[in-house]
């Protein structure tokens, strides 16, 4: 066998191995690429996500979109801190008044884990544990996405803190547990994936969007991957009970998946009825198609290394099976309602999954891709280059229109040999019911987040020759255990100048080289993670008709006036965010009543602007209602930014209102996408 030249450059003594001085890092430069990529809403980005530049500019502009995409999805609910949504619009389904909806939780935490702020991610699992955002409206894996973020942070006291909460909630799953085949089941709609095959031929093919509880392997998947979290985070905090419990009802768990919802027949992992007084199903029998779900097993590693469940995978693969055109079909093409369209909101087609690409599923399987090419010796016929090829394709699916209409916008559901939207409705823009950026980071780049102090990486990319392979790609300000990592990978040197290969980098210091790619793992001292700071906005109405309440000099309607202090801010022109002002007169105001007098030191306003109708104030000033009236707080030379934070402060001050004063650009409206007002 040829030997792999590698070199581990930090701690080279203490291992014993000799190397050379390493050259310089490839830094990028991160305040150019912010600029290009956000714009005036860089500063947001600068200081907290890891930076990426790769020879394939469509995965490069989707990473940062995704990134846009995260922050636009965070919402600020005051004093209970950041929460992230699925929807921009509000939807009648969420827990109200928040927006919160749990199924897509496990890839939000996912997503947040890497980001340089811990802030995010951690008001985000307090409040679905502390604050019962958790309300069991679908399924998740939430408690698993826990553990995943400490495997990147390194924080055991985080990871810990809501245990007794975890384990209630587990628990509480009881209610959907079949005691006799020891197997979960659910209610396709409840396990967000309405129209699947359960669902619809328990209905006679007449329908599908409520009814055909099944055992599926997604429910299972999940509450074995949560009960093998729980037990290694009951081992941490030193609870050998729980820990051996949880680790048990795993064990019992995945033997009852491997040997009730495989399928020999279809060679694939599959539903059972559980529906037990139905005309057209009968409780116990296998579905009879393939659907996508069925790979759900491998994102958590539920399934053994053995050649009888690889062969799965070549259905995956299958223009006649799960293949289509565009993208991943969420059920075979020969079902026989394959792609029948049952629902509509007035003409729109709404959401179904009998057949679409939805990127919440595609996210799913990409993820078991990977684990099954990092570390499964029985792959069957999944290649490095499919993942790629897939990850690719996942990836085309964010651009819409043509021409100088192309825009990155990921939406709802595809269509599987097209590509293009099926659901036509405004709440179907900037969806985040998917990952993206974990994948690139644990797959393309090849962090393997750990619980031991070891930092591994290994990239799935092929080989230099074939089509799938990239020459050259870096990702830097990976924040790992209380550190910063950068990976670098450079087929012949040529574009980095720094050798050819793939090299680590901790806080800024190379410390592993070799020339090819292939698995790196290094020892790592854990560190303290940064500080989380945790300032409170003051103007958040969450319950409309209670303060903080929002006025305004013109287009009052309750709704607008709303939307510039509801936590939200974003500057995507397909969905209209925070109050619009009628374009005259020149002068207006927007007022917000905080119901009692408060300390304030600071605000922050969100302007949009399109270069069409809307524009930024020319002036402003901030004003307070004092002794009676109102009066001057601060006055700013400069006019505020545009599509970005404009951060205005004065001396501390107590009041019971605040009021921003402006002029407006003539013939222009002023759009506030938020106003937040701060006591420090």
């Amino acid at each position: 066998m040829r030997a792999i030249r590698m070199f581990l450059l930090a701690g080279a003594a203490m291992a014993g191995i000799g190397a050379a001085s390493p050259p310089p890092p490839a830094a990028l430069n991160v305040d150019a690429i912010a600029a290009q990529r956000f714009g005036n809403d860089a500063p947001w980005y600068r200081d907290r996500i890891p930076f990426f530049e790769s020879a394939d500019p469509t995965l490069d502009a989707v990473y940062y979109y995704r990134w846009q995409l995260f922050r636009g999805h965070q919402r600020d609910l005051g004093e209970e801190g950041y929460i992230t949504t699925e929807f921009f619009d509000d939807v009648d389904w969420q827990r109200h008044p928040y927006a919160s909806l749990n199924d897509a939780s496990g890839f939000h935490i996912g997503e947040g884990r890497w980001l340089g702020d811990r802030r995010f991610t951690d008001d985000y699992i307090n409040f679905m544990y502390a604050s019962g955002g958790n309300d069991r409206h679908f399924t998740d894996h939430m408690a698993d996405s826990v553990w995943g973020r400490f495997l990147v942070d390194g924080d055991r006291a985080d990871a810990i803190e809501h245990l007794p909460v975890m384990n209630h909630i587990y628990r509480l799953w009881d209610d959907k547990y079949d005691f006799d085949k020891g197997l979960y089941f659910v209610e396709p709609l409840l396990d967000a994936t309405e129209y699947t095959v359960s669902s619809i031929d328990a209905s006679g093919g007449k329908d599908g969007f409520r009814g055909g509880d099944a055992f599926r392997p997604s429910v299972n998947s999940y509450m074995f991957a949560n009960a093998r979290a729980l037990s290694k985070m009951a081992a941490m905090a030193g609870n050998k009970a729980m820990a051996a419990d949880y680790a048990a009802r795993a064990d019992a768990l995945q033997k009852r998946v491997l040997t009730d919802l495989w399928s020999d027949r279809l060679t694939h992992f599959i539903d059972r009825h559980q529906s037990r007084k139905n005309e057209f199903v009968n409780y116990w029998d296998p579905i009879r198609n393939r659907e996508l779900v069925g790979y759900l097993p491998w994102m958590f590693d539920l399934v053994p290394d053995d050649a009888k469940y690889a062969q799965a995978w070549g259905h995956l693969l299958d223009p006649a099976s799960l293949a289509g055109k565009a993208g991943m079909r969420t059920v075979e093409a020969n079902y026989e309602y394959y792609m029948r369209q049952y629902r509509y909101l007035g003409s729109a087609p709404e959401c179904q999954w009998n057949g679409p690409i939805w990127p919440y599923q595609t996210t799913q399987v990409l993820h078991g891709m990977a684990n099954l090419l990092d570390h499964y010796k029985q792959d069957g016929p999944v290649t490095r280059s499919a993942y790629m090829r897939l990850l690719r394709q996942y990836a085309a699916l964010h651009y819409q229109g043509s021409g100088k209409d192309r825009r990155l916008d990921i939406e709802e559901d595809y269509h599987p040999e097209t590509g293009k939207p099926i659901v036509g409705l405004d709440r179907s823009h900037h969806y985040f019911h998917s990952g993206f950026n974990d994948l690139i980071l644990t797959g393309l780049v090849g962090i393997r987040p750990r619980a031991d102090d070891v930092l591994e990486v290994n990239s799935l990319l092929p080989d230099s020759s074939d089509p799938q392979a990239l020459s050259w790609f870096r990702m830097q300000d990976i924040p790992y255990h209380g550190h910063r990592v950068a990976v670098t990978w450079d087929a012949d040197g040529s574009h980095y100048r720094r050798g050819k290969g793939l090299s680590v980098e901790v806080d800024g210091r190379e410390v592993a080289r070799r020339d090819t790619l292939g698995r790196i793992e290094l020892p790592i001292s854990r560190a303290a993670p940064p500080a989380i700071a945790r300032p409170i906005n003051l103007a958040v109405q969450l319950v409309r008709n209670q303060f903080p309440i929002g006025s305004a000099s013109s287009n009052s309607d309750p709704e607008n006036v709303h939307d510039a202090i509801d936590g939200r801010v974003w500057f995507f022109p397909e969905l209209p965010n925070g109050w619009s002002s009628a374009p005259s007169p020149a002068e207006q105001w927007y007022a917000i009543d905080l119901g009692k007098v408060t300390d304030l030191a600071r605000a922050e306003l969100a302007f949009f602007a399109d270069g069409k109708g809307f524009a930024v104030p020319r002036s402003y000033k901030i004003q307070a209602w004092m002794d009676g009236r109102w009066r001057d707080v601060a006055t700013p030379s400069a006019p505020p930014v545009a599509n970005g934070i404009t951060d205005i402060s004065w001396p501390r001050l107590a009041a019971n209102k605040v009021r921003l004063l402006f002029t407006q650009a003539p013939g222009k409206a002023v759009r506030l996408a938020e106003i937040k007002l701060f006591g420090e």
